[in-house]
């Protein structure tokens, strides 16, 4: 709802709130009671979107002031973190993520805001050299233009500023797609976005949507120079392909199949632990969630062991349950496609760990809550290894040796991130460097850094967001030659 009233949640379009023609309702995942309303976009709200944008660009300062954009980012960041308390509840309620994760999440959005500011201030020099006498070079970042920006609803905050700050940084202007499962979220964040007076009108608009008319107008129009995408693989796949009509930089984030391989010197008493957390949290809807198990045989007895007393013992629990160690999925949709997906694995596979949807008690009323499941597997070829099930399911692996581990963590066709749990060092370093991923955790599993990029290769995706390079994405290098006749003739 808009802030202090009931009306339903709305866009922020070239520095306005506006209204649209259709209406939506969000949902309470751990209730399935409505918790509010929102206006739904469409292609009107999206190419108004775009319009602003474009014309921003074009007609404010935003784009060759560097200082004033880093002063703008953070003021935005200031804002956010000003929010945590409300827009974290409101998130959690939309989506069901447990408030501590939540609240990480919309203040370390503030963090990586103010990373971004940095980067305004800091990123914006080129080179220059005379690369024969009298022949002078020099080139300089310049914005890309609009940036079109596509979030999912496990993650809205964190991942739109990811995306967000580096492309204002750059000095583009931005339309921001949001999903309508945190429509309610999202109008919080258009408010810290209005509440910024540094950011032009235009320079940064906000659609919800529940439909994908807002994300056909991005991919499709020659206004929009970049697009930064979030989500699953085959749409990301689409996407791409769309886009190269328009040949508009597109930028993709996509799903993953994280293998987490254990050897034999792993220290478990650490290790299993960070296991369970790499299933759990966001309830298992992370592309990076930990969802394979690959461990080596001489200590495979013991972690399966652990593993099969630990799983059936978490706590399930809404959203502002302090003991709770996962809530509940997006949706009963959601809870029977992975129930369907584990159930369809007892025909090729051992169901270690049977969870499955919460069908009776104070959880049961929504359909979304789903008990974690283990499935040992041996092809790796099998459904349950190979597609991403996004829910809290491990399968678990077996392996002999360090080639059979490599062989079987790059046996998908993702790769996002891996983790490895060794205490030999070289191994870690040797076991890296062969492991298909655009991440790798040592003996942890999520953590995560805006100092550092984030990326992935293969059906991953591909472009960086975070780090020093994540700006590049949204900045066109400009070359500028020229010759002084009287040295280059003396």
């Amino acid at each position: 709802m808009s802030q202090s009233t009931n009306l339903p949640a709305r866009h922020w379009i070239d520095g306005k709130w506006t209204e649209s023609a259709r209406l939506g309702e969000s949902v309470d995942p751990s209730t399935g009671a409505v918790v509010g309303a929102f206006y739904d976009g469409g292609e009107a709200e999206a190419r108004a979107a775009v319009d602003a944008a474009a014309d921003a660009f074009a007609s404010t300062g935003w784009a060759p002031d560097h200082a004033a954009r880093a002063i703008a980012l953070e003021r935005l960041a200031d804002a956010l973190a000003a929010r945590v308390p409300e827009m974290a509840a409101t998130l959690s309620r939309e989506n069901g993520k447990l408030l501590r994760e939540t609240t990480w999440e919309v203040g370390g959005a503030a963090t990586w805001l103010r990373y971004a500011a940095a980067s305004a201030r800091t990123q914006i020099a080129g080179r220059a050299a005379e690369v024969a006498p009298g022949q002078y070079f020099r080139s300089t970042p310049e914005p890309a233009g609009v940036v079109g920006v596509i979030s999912p609803w496990n993650s809205p905050v964190l991942l739109t500023v990811r995306a967000l700050g580096p492309a204002l940084a750059a000095g583009c202007a931005v339309v921001v797609k949001l999903p309508a499962q945190t429509a309610l979220t999202n109008e919080l964040f258009a408010q810290a976005v209005a509440a910024v007076e540094e950011i032009p009108a235009g320079v940064v608009n906000i659609v919800t949507e529940s439909g994908s008319e807002v994300a056909r107008h991005l991919v499709a129009s020659e206004r929009v120079d970049v697009l930064s995408y979030t989500g699953s693989t085959p749409v990301g796949k689409v996407i791409a392909a769309s886009a190269a009509t328009t040949l508009k930089r597109v930028g993709l984030e996509l799903g993953g199949k994280t293998p987490l391989v254990l050897f034999p010197s792993a220290d478990l008493d650490r290790a299993i632990p960070d296991l369970l957390r790499a299933i759990t949290l966001m309830n298992g809807q992370f592309c990076c969630t930990g969802s394979r198990v690959l461990v080596h045989r001489d200590i495979a007895d013991r972690v399966r062991a652990a593993l099969t007393e630990a799983l059936p013992r978490l706590r399930l629990g809404a959203w502002d349950d302090d003991e709770a160690d996962l809530g509940p999925l997006i949706d009963r949709a959601s809870a029977e496609r992975v129930d369907a997906i584990v159930e369809e694995a007892a025909s090729y596979g051992e169901v270690l760990v049977r969870g499955g949807q919460v069908t009776e008690g104070p959880l049961s009323s929504s359909g979304a809550f789903y008990r974690p499941s283990l499935v040992e597997v041996a092809d790796t070829d099998a459904r349950i290894v190979q597609e991403e099930v996004f829910g809290p399911v491990q399968t678990f692996e077996v392996f002999d040796d360090e080639d059979d581990a490599v062989r079987k963590a790059n046996a998908t066709r993702y790769g996002l991130a891996a983790s490895i749990f060794t205490t030999d060092p070289a191994q870690a370093r040797r076991v890296g460097r062969r492991v298909r991923a655009g991440g790798v955790w040592i003996n942890t599993w999520g953590l995560l850094s805006e100092h550092f990029e984030q990326t992935g290769v293969k059906d991953s995706g591909y472009g960086y967001l975070c780090g020093p390079k994540a700006i590049e994405e949204f900045q066109v290098l400009k070359v500028y030659s020229e010759v002084d006749h009287a040295e280059a003739t003396g």
